[in-house]
């Protein structure tokens, strides 16, 4: 099966993905990875958790739909060395063709570096056609992106937000001598009963995370739960996805519902393109 460009009235394509957390069950991933192809998403997409390997996560997406891209989004460079990734990838087969590999810095206090060096070392040992997403929410790191990576993966941004950090990522690209790379992001999705209070409970975590989180939402200074979308029905996901289109190469469905078949169609449904 195909994965669909939806053109819109305008001719703009959507390119949708969705990311889920890292750690379901291996029968529920491959039937949501199905569903999700059958719905017409690019991509299917896992963060990493300390206690739930990511690229396992995507190899289950893979088994069931082999026709949709994978990302990483992200692998934490202070967990993950880079000998290590290619490492996993390689035992769990992943198509390099299909894969986005995705780095993030982490809790590391001086990143920029860091992640530099991660994406050097990852260019050296991963087969030819691997792409390398770059983490970034602040100005530096969308930067460094536009100049080394193959995509740069934004988090937690309004779209006005992401049009500016669009515009980071190609100076940074024309700096370096070189075309700019994708642009994706992570916006978080809740739908039905209890929505609006998993929005807020997910963007509180994260706005105390660590030192660039709090700066990073102190710079937008909206309230709790505006980031994001809590809908009751696909309308208003869509028309919340739409500002986002003109900021983005591909945007990403992040789920924020229980681990459970039903929970989990019923964002992909929702989301879809």
């Amino acid at each position: 099966m195909p994965v669909r460009e939806v053109e819109t009235s305008t001719s703009v394509r959507i390119r949708r993905g969705l990311g889920v957390t890292a750690g379901l069950d291996a029968g529920l991933a491959r039937d949501l990875a199905w569903e999700c192809a059958r719905l017409g998403y690019h991509s299917m997409w896992s963060n990493d958790e300390p206690t739930a390997s990511g690229l396992e996560t995507l190899a289950h997406f893979a088994a069931a739909a082999p026709e949709l891209e994978l990302g990483a989004g992200v692998l934490p460079i202070d967990r993950h060395r880079p000998v290590h990734v290619a490492a996993e990838i390689d035992r769990l087969g992943l198509d390099p063709a299909r894969l986005w590999v995705g780095i993030g810095s982490g809790q590391l206090r001086s990143p920029t570096g860091a992640v530099e060096n991660a994406v050097a070392e990852l260019r050296e040992i991963l087969p030819d056609g691997t792409r390398i997403v770059v983490a970034a929410m602040r100005p530096n790191m969308c930067r460094l992106g536009g100049a080394i990576a193959d995509g740069v993966l934004l988090n937690w941004m309004l779209p006005d937000r992401a049009v500016a950090a669009r515009r980071w990522v190609r100076e940074g690209a024309v700096a370096a001598g070189r075309a700019a790379p994708v642009v994706a992001s992570y916006v978080r999705v809740a739908v039905g009963p209890g929505a609006k209070q998993r929005l807020r409970h997910e963007e509180g975590r994260y706005r105390t995370k660590n030192d660039n989180h709090r700066r990073h939402f102190a710079t937008m200074d909206v309230e709790l739960g505006s980031i994001g979308v809590a809908a009751s029905a696909r309308a208003q996901v869509l028309d919340a996805f739409a500002p986002y289109h003109a900021a983005l190469d591909l945007t990403i469905a992040r789920v924020l519902a229980d681990s459970d078949a039903a929970s989990l169609r019923a964002v992909a449904a929702a989301a879809a393109p």
